[in-house]
């Protein structure tokens, strides 16, 4: 039999052990145990609650991901040319145009969709820093990548446009940069700038004062040119005035130095021949311009030329009146100033050029324009006014 000590001290009890409940096992009450149900209660619904909040989270993520992989794959497909409508456009870039406007007219043409992603494809790949994309007019189309797009935009490329151009002896700088102009190659403005502003390395424009395009009338040679449209117009005359140094051989400097004339005179003659000349007679009318130059006063011209084709270079107007040749004003009046006019009055041909560093030798001063419609030649004022007495062509 078990022994139990009383609780009391000294004092022992004998008899079985009875269950006492601890602490941590007391009855329940009826309020508590209602509390202790609501708060199980609360905390099952927390749980389901919260639940929702990671499977949000990861929608969330799942479609921002989506999001920015649609956004990529459109960016990708534009800048692959991926699925792209067939389209062709032509667009011309001008000289100097910024990255900026150059996506500005790839955007409006059809040929991107996107100008931020190509802007920065085109600066991760350096195009403005190594100057990739040239001035002119190209033929693009939608199945060209962004880099296939800035190649095709560069020198050298087969997609840049160019034209053939033919320029015929006798045509005036205004006629050329016109043409030039209606042929897509550079505008009459960008033109005229340069030929009046630039410092040109040849030896025969050294000394030619800028301001006025005119100077360079004479020196753009007559030929079948192949220009890139939209261009570099400096390019473009360059290649005519290389064409001119080309032709005007050095023998032909020899020859113009002999004669005590420069490059400049020669073409300043020759012009007049190429305006005056069915070009059967080029070396006749070499002849009088020579005469009436360097002989005036055994011809009784004092040195001037009284060519009509000077008056007609200034004022546009056919035919030459009576007060177009008394107007000294006309700086280009051969009949009031003598000598060369300020400027060559056209672009002759290399056989106006050869007339004017060698001329026939003759006595003649005038020469006119018969009914038969060819020249005909005088030594005296005289014989000329006889001549045209008897033609048709002057009786009015």
């Amino acid at each position: 039999m078990s022994q139990e000590y009383d609780r009391q001290p000294g004092k022992r009890v004998q008899g079985r052990r009875q269950y006492e409940p601890s602490h941590l096992e007391q009855p329940r009450r009826g309020g508590d145990d209602a509390a202790s149900r609501s708060s199980r209660s609360r905390t099952r619904r927390k749980r389901r609650k919260s639940g929702f909040g990671p499977l949000l989270y990861v929608i969330f993520v799942i479609g921002i991901s989506a999001l920015l992989a649609g956004l990529c794959w459109v960016a990708a497909s534009d800048m692959l040319a991926l699925n792209k409508p067939e389209h062709y456009a032509t667009i011309t870039i001008e000289e100097g145009a910024t990255l900026d406007q150059v996506a500005d007219l790839l955007e409006e043409n059809g040929l991107i969709e996107y100008k931020p992603v190509f802007k920065l494809f085109a600066s991760l790949t350096h195009v403005e820093r190594d100057n990739k994309i040239t001035a002119g007019t190209y033929e693009l189309d939608t199945d060209m990548d962004y880099r296939a797009l800035i190649s095709s935009m560069g020198k050298g490329s087969a997609s840049r446009k160019a034209v053939k151009v033919t320029i015929t002896e006798g045509m005036t700088l205004d006629q050329i940069f016109s043409m030039l102009e209606e042929q897509g190659v550079s505008t009459v403005e960008k033109l005229r700038d340069v030929a009046a502003n630039h410092t040109f390395k040849y030896s025969f424009l050294k000394d030619l004062p800028t301001g006025d395009y005119h100077r360079l009338e004479g020196f753009l040679f007559p030929d079948t040119y192949e220009f890139y449209m939209g261009g570099d117009p400096l390019q473009i005359i360059n290649r005519m005035i290389l064409r001119f140094d080309e032709m005007f051989t050095d023998d032909m400097r020899n020859l113009a130095a002999q004669k005590g004339y420069s490059v400049g005179d020669i073409a300043n003659i020759a012009s007049m021949i190429e305006k005056e000349t069915d070009g059967t007679d080029q070396a006749k009318i070499a002849s009088v311009i020579y005469n009436r130059l360097e002989n005036s006063a055994a011809g009784g011209t004092y040195g001037l030329l009284n060519i009509d084709a000077t008056i007609i270079y200034y004022t546009g107007r056919i035919p030459v009146t009576s007060a177009d040749t008394a107007d000294a004003s006309n700086p280009y009046n051969t009949y009031q100033h003598a000598g060369l006019p300020p400027t060559a009055i056209s672009n002759p041909g290399i056989d106006a050029l050869r007339a004017a560093l060698s001329p026939a030798d003759t006595n003649y001063y005038y020469y006119a324009l018969g009914d038969d419609g060819v020249h005909h030649f005088f030594k005296t004022l005289r014989e000329l006014e006889n001549f045209t007495a008897s033609q048709q062509l002057y009786q009015k």
